[in-house]
């Protein structure tokens, strides 16, 4: 599955709809502005809420948690000793964990679980000025979890970048 992502629509408050290869509507990102912190809904077609995302407020380096029906789904953060200063660590509710690597700011990166390539995020495909590409790989990957970790490690690479 490939799904096009208009970039740079990821300000807070902005909502942008994410694309199926084929261009029909797959998913709407509800940035909610008006927030103390970073707050986006990833919402289907319909309108219903999929995933809750959002920055936590109190955590010694920056965090963000994604929810599922109100229930803790992962929390994504930047590894804490890697060299890559864009290198994600995503703990999922299970205890399992996935990695994502590569040049976020530039959306060429991946996300694995035990060295296996779920997504891949890139722009190459595309000749769209300002939009990247999400390439899910395996079948039994969870499209919703894998657009929300995207959108988590992108916030929070801007974030970082602003910082400094």
């Amino acid at each position: 599955m490939r799904f096009l992502v208009r970039d740079r629509i990821l300000g807070i408050g902005d909502d942008y709809w994410i694309e199926d290869e084929h261009g029909r509507k797959a998913f709407l990102v509800d940035g909610k502005a008006m927030r103390l912190r970073d707050t986006f809904e990833l919402k289907d077609t319909r309108g219903e809420v999929l995933i809750d995302i959002r920055r936590k407020m109190f955590a010694l380096r920056d965090t963000m948690v994604v929810e599922r029906g109100g229930e803790p789904l992962a929390t994504v953060r930047r590894k804490r000793l890697s060299l890559l200063r864009n290198h994600y660590r995503v703990s999922l509710a299970d205890g399992t964990e996935l990695d994502v690597s590569g040049k976020i700011l530039d959306r060429e990166f991946a996300i694995e679980y035990e060295g296996e390539l779920l997504a891949h995020i890139s722009r190459r495909w595309l000749h769209v000025r300002e939009t990247y590409g999400l390439d899910v790989v395996r079948d039994d990957a969870d499209p919703a979890l894998l657009i929300a970790v995207t959108v988590c490690v992108i916030n929070l690479a801007e974030r970082e970048r602003d910082d400094d």
